[in-house]
């Protein structure tokens, strides 16, 4: 998923504002599979893939943990398993307090 950032009349300022599995995509481009989760977590470094557009972040080791799944043949199946971990925790980050609060503030 994306989102268009706010706008402060600069150029330097990327298009969109990639999340979830549009945000790991970014990292796994490139990576050779079959592979299982632990390979891809010591071959990206285990980044943090932010899951909104608030910036939440999320470890690949952790969200890997959360499917149930060891061994991605192609890069699709490893998008698809944790398309749902994303959007669980996209959920949770939108429905706390904290969000509800700035969804009131004018700011």
């Amino acid at each position: 998923m994306g989102v268009r950032p706010p706008t402060d009349d600069t150029d330097d300022e990327p298009e969109t504002l990639a999340f979830g599995i549009a945000a790991l995509d970014e990292y796994v481009d490139g990576v050779s599979f079959p592979a299982t989760g632990r390979e891809l977590t010591d071959r990206l470094n285990d980044p943090s893939v932010p899951y909104d557009a608030a910036g939440n972040e999320l470890r690949l080791s952790e969200a890997l943990a959360e499917t149930d799944r060891e061994r991605f043949e192609t890069e699709q199946e490893l998008l698809n398993a944790l398309h749902p971990v994303f959007e669980r925790h996209r959920e949770r980050a939108a429905n706390s307090i904290v969000a509800q609060l700035r969804g009131l503030l004018p700011f």
